[in-house]
Formats: structure tokens, C-alpha cells, sequence
């Protein structure tokens, strides 16, 4: 054997895998070399006891423990044999890592899009069994506006959307660029789209929320252990609930309405609540509920003049979660999209798992016009709204419908927006409208509605018309 190879791997086509031998543990890449893919059971390496969670980058631990972690690898040529048009491919396999449950694709160029096939596997934890090839969604085209000092940061890179994988503690990842497209007199091109440049593979340690923090169900111990952090995300909320609140809780049409009309301080600073058509609040699980770990994102908070209209997303993350696993997911999530996206928070304003529990996303709080990465191009004057899962084939659970409903009609009352009426938004630029054009949309649109993208899955886009019925009925219209 030559060289100190700890992560390349080999397969002769891209789905055709041969038996793996061990890698080396620990070691860089030093020369490429002849290692197979697939682990047989009686000779897979013992798995390392999980460490103590910390901030990761390359493999290497660096600075103090926080909740979670990122891992950051990046990808290597998986070396095969040549053939005439063959599209590059690229790859990771490490069975020396620490655990994590969310994984994605990030690369240099946030302009730049990966036109190919991104494919994982994973190891359980638990049990030391590999999952199957799952595909990873490279069509994520989320992002703070053009122009705007998130956009602009030098930070922000581009991304696979998140997958959720589960506790696992080996990975093995394949990339394959798309082949380019016929030439113009019609021949077969033998031309292929080259990857984007600087391509890593992200594990995500979502981290584990403290006994102190509890869960939303468990008694309230309002305002305990908050750092200045969390103190802060939680006081964007002050004029709903406690400082420390891990839900906010419903309620009813008349006391929500009473709520909206009542005198606002100067806490409230980024609501523009004018002549506002209420609707019932619906139960809220707070940043502080399901653990955002309140250190990761840039303090302060940004607003927009008010919210017209409502994105409906999907995470793309996949389905296979448990709602009492939501929270994870959202963590995992939110550190995607800080560590290793760039973004200043998370990007969406709301979650909604599949169970109809609603999650407050960017902090700012839950009622104010709080400013979004979600929709690249019209951010502004918005808000966004994710379901947890993915829903291109997969129908969205009717509880998750309801609860989009239930959010939708709520917030956008607080601004008297009608969910089954039309709105005017100002594009920031994307690829469907050019940066300045006054865009008519639905109150309630999609993603793909103002950024050419399958977001959010046909499934659920084509339950849009559900959403908007309920979410006026749960107004009064």
C-alpha cells in the first residue's frame, strides 16, 4: 500500500460498488489510492465511543465545547477507470468521525450551482448497520436578498440542501456531475458540467438540549440559566410571554384579537400591525424550546416594513424522523445554515413538522416583520414557512397542512392580509424576475413562485389551495 489515504475511495462506475478494506484512521491524504467501497459486516472496524461534542472543522476540534458540532470534510477524485465522456465524480468515506444526524454539500462559489447527482450512506450508531444510497437535494435555492449585508458577508457559501440521516458515526459520500447537454447540430456531447470548486461534506451534531432548558412540555422554569444570548431571542417575545418561555401558548380568536389591538412598546419595534383581520394563535414552540443554541447566530435582529405575503418550503431533509425528533432537526437545521451556509440564522421565520407542531425559526420575534433567507429575491416584506420533510412525491400530512394553515392565517392577519387574496412584492433579484420588478403573487405562494426551484415539492405546492381556504376560514372570511 502506498501513501496515507483516510477518506478516498474507488468504484469503477457510479453504480456498481465493490467490498472495502479499512482505511487508515487519522491520517490525511497523501497519494490516491485502490480502496473499495461497501463494509462487510465481519470486517468493519470497531466504532469509537462519541467524544465530547465540540466545534469541528477538517476532522481537527477547535475551541471550546458548545452543543453540537460541524464537521467539515472536504472531497477528493474517486479514481476508476476512464471512459471516453465520463462524467467526474468526487467523494468521501470516513469511518473515523464523530457522531452527527444531519449531512450536506457546501462548496466556495454561493453564485455557482451543482449540476449533478449527490448520493450518502450512513452508518447507525446504534446498531453499526449501513442505510442504503439516499439521493441528496442539490436544488436549494434558499438565500438572503442580493445586495443585503447577509448576501454580501464573504461568508456564505453554496449548498446541497440538509439531509437528516440520523445518529450515525461512519458516512460514505458520491458526487457526480450532470452530463452537459446535446450540442446544437443535435450530436451527443461528450462534454460534462464541471463541479463547483472547494466541495466539502458537512456533519451536523445537532447537539442535545441541557436538563436545565427541558422541553416545551415539561414545567416552566422561566428565565433560568439564560445567557444574554438567549436572553435576547427570548425578549423579542416579550409582549406575548415570559422571558425563558419555551412555547407560546394559543389563543382563542377573540383574546388573540384583543392581543393585537392592545398598546405596544417600544419592544415591538419592526411590527407595522395596521387594520390587522385576527385569526386564532396557534401554539408556538419558542428558540428557547427547541434548543437553538442562541451563540451561533449574529446578534441583533433585522426587519422589513411588514409581511404581505407567506413562502410555503419544504426542508428538503428527508421524512424519516419522529416529531419528538423535530427539535433536532431544527437544530441541525439552524447550524447548517450559520456554520456552514453562512447565513446570519436560520432561514426560515417558521418550521412545521409533520405531526403540525409549530416551531418560531429567525429570531426577532414571532409577531414582528422579521427578515428571512428563505426566498432568494423577495425576503422582504415576507415570511417564510418550512415543512420538515420532503414532499416531491411523499403527500404532506394533513396535521402539517393544518398547522401551515393555522400559522399563515395568524400572522398574516396580524397585518391584514387576506390568505386567499393577491399582493405586489418588489423583486431583489433572482432568476424568474429581475431585481426591481413589481411581482403579483399569491398571498400565499410557494417558493417556486418567486425563484425558479421545485420548492416546495409538488406534493405539498399543490396543497397550497388548502392552506389559503383554511387559513381565511380560521379569519372569518
Amino acid at each position: 500500500m502506498r501513501g496515507f489515504l483516510c477518506f478516498s475511495s474507488q468504484f469503477s462506475r457510479f453504480s456498481r460498488i465493490s467490498p472495502i478494506g479499512a482505511p487508515t484512521v487519522g491520517l490525511t491524504c497523501a497519494a490516491v489510492l485502490s480502496l473499495p467501497l461497501a463494509v462487510p459486516a465481519a470486517a468493519a472496524p470497531a466504532r469509537p465511543a462519541p467524544p465530547v461534542a465540540g466545534s469541528m472543522t477538517g476532522g481537527r476540534t477547535s475551541g471550546p465545547a458548545v452543543p453540537g458540532s460541524t464537521q467539515s470534510l472536504p472531497l477528493v477524485p474517486l479514481t476508476r477507470e476512464r471512459v471516453l465522456g465520463s462524467a467526474p465524480e468526487q467523494g468521501v468515506h470516513r469511518q473515523d468521525v464523530r457522531h452527527f444526524s444531519l449531512v450536506g454539500v457546501v462548496w466556495d462559489n454561493p453564485g455557482t450551482e451543482l449540476h449533478g447527482q449527490v448520493q450518502v450512506r450512513t452508518r447507525a450508531a446504534a446498531t453499526g448497520t449501513w442505510s442504503g444510497w439516499q439521493d441528496v437535494d442539490t436544488h436549494n435555492a434558499h438565500g438572503a436578498d442580493p445586495d443585503t449585508a447577509e448576501s454580501t458577508s464573504g461568508r456564505v457559501h453554496g449548498a446541497t440542501a440538509p439531509l437528516w440521516v440520523g445518529d450515525s458515526d461512519a458516512v460514505e459520500l458520491r458526487v457526480r456531475a450532470d452530463a452537459a447537454p446535446a450540442t446544437g447540430d443535435g450530436r451527443t456531447s461528450t462534454a460534462v458540467s464541471p463541479l463547483p470548486s472547494g466541495l466539502r461534506l458537512e456533519l451536523i451534531d445537532p447537539g442535545a438540549v441541557s436538563p436545565a432548558q427541558g422541553s416545551p412540555g415539561d414545567p416552566d422554569r422561566t428565565g433560568v440559566g439564560l445567557d444574554d444570548a438567549e436572553a435576547g431571542a427570548s425578549a423579542a417575545n416579550a409582549d406575548l410571554v415570559p422571558l425563558g418561555a419555551r412555547e407560546i401558548p394559543a389563543l382563542s380568536k377573540e383574546d388573540a384579537e384583543r392581543e393585537a389591538l392592545a398598546p405596544r412598546g417600544p419592544e415591538s419595534a419592526g411590527t407595522q400591525l395596521a387594520k390587522p383581520h385576527t385569526a386564532p394563535r396557534p401554539r408556538i414552540v419558542t428558540r428557547h424550546g427547541w434548543g437553538a443554541d442562541e451563540k451561533l447566530r449574529e446578534r441583533g435582529f433585522v426587519y422589513t416594513k411588514t409581511v404581505k405575503a407567506a413562502f410555503v418550503h419544504h426542508t428538503a431533509s428527508g421524512n424519516n424522523y419522529k416529531c419528538s425528533q423535530a427539535p433536532s432537526v431544527i437544530r441541525g437545521i439552524y447550524r447548517y445554515h450559520v456554520k456552514s451556509m453562512g447565513w446570519r440564522d436560520i432561514g426560515y421565520n417558521f418550521l412545521v413538522d409533520k405531526c403540525g407542531n409549530i416551531y418560531e425559526g429567525r429570531a426577532g420575534g414571532v409577531t414582528k416583520a422579521v427578515r428571512g433567507a428563505h426566498t432568494l429575491g423577495f425576503n422582504s416584506d415576507s415570511m417564510g414557512v418550512a415543512v420538515i420533510g420532503t414532499f416531491n412525491s411523499a403527500k404532506p400530512p394533513a396535521a402539517a397542512v393544518t398547522g401551515a394553515a393555522k400559522l399563515t392565517a395568524w400572522k398574516l392577519g396580524l397585518f391584514g392580509a387576506n390568505p386567499k387574496g393577491k399582493t405586489y412584492l418588489k423583486s431583489g433579484g433572482g432568476n424568474l424576475y429581475p431585481k426591481g420588478k413589481n411581482v403579483r403573487l399569491n398571498v400565499i405562494s410557494g417558493h417556486r413562485d418567486g425563484y425558479s426551484t421545485d420548492c416546495p415539492g409538488k406534493q405539498l405546492y399543490s396543497k397550497l389551495g388548502t392552506v389559503r381556504a383554511a387559513a381565511a376560514r380560521y379569519q372569518g372570511r
